[in-house]
C-alpha cells in the first residue's frame, strides 16, 4: 500500500525525531527529518512534502522563519507546529501565519494523528473552497483592522477581551495577559500555562468573556457547571474552585491575582 503523505519532521531533539518518525512510519506514511531551519530551508529548494511537523524553538532559524519560507514556497503543504508549554503566544503567531494546528511538546499519539487527520483532510479541499477560506480570512483582517480603528478613536474606556484573528477567529480570546484556547482548553497567563481542570479552564474562561462585569456564584454555577442552586451553595461551590485556579496559577510562575473577589457580590478577572 503507499504511503498516505510524506511527511517532513524539523525538530532538534534527536529522541523527538525519531519518535515521530517512528510512529508516522508506522502508519504508513513517508518520513524526512532534519535537526534544523537551515537544513528545512534546502530541502524545501528541491523537495516538496504534503505535511511538515515544525518545531518552533529551533537553533539557528527559527519555527516561524521556516514556517514563513514555507508558505512562500510550498503554500499546499500542511504545517504543524510544536511548542512549550510556555509559548502559547507564539503558537498563535503560527497559526495567524499560516499553521493548520499546534501541539504541545512532548504531544499525546492520539492527538498528533488527529491533528495529522485533519490537515490532510483540508488538504484536499477543493481549491474553490481554499478561495473561500482566504476570503473569509482577508474579511477577518479587515474587521482586525476596522476594530482597531474603532478602539484607538474611542479612547480612554476599559480594555475588554477580543479574539485573535487568524484561521478560527472564535478559537482565541486575550485579554491583558491572558490568553485563552478553546479548542485545546489551555489558558496561558503571562506566558505561564496553567494546569486546568475542564471546570477550571471553563470558570476561568468564562470570567474572561465577562469582562468587566462581576459575575455571581449562582450565575456561574448555571452557566459553566449547568445547574441552578441556592446562593450559599453556590457560593461554597465556586468559592473552592476559584481557590484551587489561583494556587494553580502560583504554581505555574505567575505572581499576579488573576481572579478578584467582589465581597457580596462574586468574582471578575483583575485589572493589571
Amino acid at each position: 500500500m503507499p504511503p498516505t503523505a510524506k511527511i517532513l519532521i524539523i525538530d532538534d531533539e534527536a529522541n523527538i525525531r525519531a519518535s515521530l518518525k517512528e510512529m508516522l512510519i508506522r502508519d504508513d506514511h513517508e518520513v524526512v527529518t532534519t535537526e534544523s531551519g537551515e537544513a528545512a530551508l534546502k530541502l524545501l529548494e528541491t523537495d516538496t512534502f504534503d505535511l511538515a511537523l515544525i518545531d518552533l524553538k529551533l537553533g539557528g532559524i527559527g519555527g516561524i522563519e521556516v514556517l514563513k519560507a514555507l508558505r512562500e514556497r510550498s503554500p499546499d503543504t500542511i504545517a504543524i507546529v510544536l511548542t512549550a508549554h510556555a509559548s502559547l503566544e507564539t503558537a498563535v503567531e503560527a497559526l495567524r501565519r499560516g499553521a493548520h494546528d499546534y501541539l504541545f511538546k512532548p504531544c499525546k499519539p492520539t492527538e498528533l494523528r488527529e491533528s495529522i487527520q485533519r490537515g490532510l483532510l483540508n488538504r484536499q479541499t477543493p481549491s474553490k473552497s481554499r478561495l473561500l477560506d482566504q476570503i473569509e480570512s482577508m474579511a477577518s483582517d479587515l474587521e482586525a483592522i476596522r476594530s482597531t480603528i474603532l478602539e484607538q478613536e474611542s479612547r480612554p474606556r476599559p480594555t475588554l477581551p477580543h479574539t485573535i484573528t487568524g484561521k478560527d477567529p472564535g478559537r482565541f480570546l486575550q485579554y491583558q495577559g491572558l490568553i485563552v484556547d478553546r479548542l485545546r482548553h489551555a489558558i496561558t497567563v503571562d506566558g505561564y500555562l496553567l494546569d486546568l481542570s475542564p471546570t477550571e479552564f471553563n470558570l476561568l474562561s468564562y470570567l474572561v468573556t465577562q469582562v468587566p462585569k462581576v459575575v455571581s456564584p449562582k450565575e456561574i454555577a448555571r452557566e459553566v457547571q449547568g445547574y441552578d442552586s441556592d446562593q450559599w451553595e453556590a457560593s461554597e461551590a465556586i468559592r473552592q474552585h476559584v481557590y484551587r485556579i489561583r494556587q494553580k496559577i502560583k504554581e505555574a510562575g505567575c505572581s499576579r491575582d488573576v481572579v478578584n473577589t467582589v465581597r457580596g457580590v462574586g468574582y471578575t478577572i483583575a485589572e493589571q
